[in-house]
């Protein structure tokens, strides 16, 4: 379950700026999560309340915001909505399509005090 090792480089963010920007508590947190990132949603989630027990996020509120997959299709030249990597072009029907966004998992926000 690679989602737990993604909880815990979570904290390690979250517990480094509270290092430097000198706050004590994450009440809440929003991720960006792309739809081809390859991330178990309720996975993390789990993940989340386990790694943050006893933490400076303990109790913390997850959110997580969804991006859409994209891809640029090399024969039709296309930018075009895809849901997993390697999905068919569905203007051309081509498989050389070429993800472009969609595969990111970023910190978005914190709200901390």
């Amino acid at each position: 379950m690679h989602e737990m090792s993604l909880c815990e480089g979570i904290l390690q963010v979250m517990e480094d700026a509270a290092r430097t920007q000198s706050f004590r508590r994450v009440k809440a947190v929003w991720l960006e999560i792309g739809d081809l990132a390859g991330v178990e949603i309720d996975a993390l989630r789990f993940g989340f309340d386990v790694v943050c027990r006893g933490s400076l996020a303990e109790g913390a509120e997850l959110h997580i915001v969804r991006t859409p997959g994209r891809g640029w299709c090399m024969v039709c030249g296309d930018t075009v909505p895809i849901g997993a990597l390697f999905d068919p072009c569905p203007v051309c029907g081509s498989h050389q399509v070429q993800a472009t966004g969609g595969s990111e998992m970023r910190i978005k926000e914190l709200e901390v005090e």
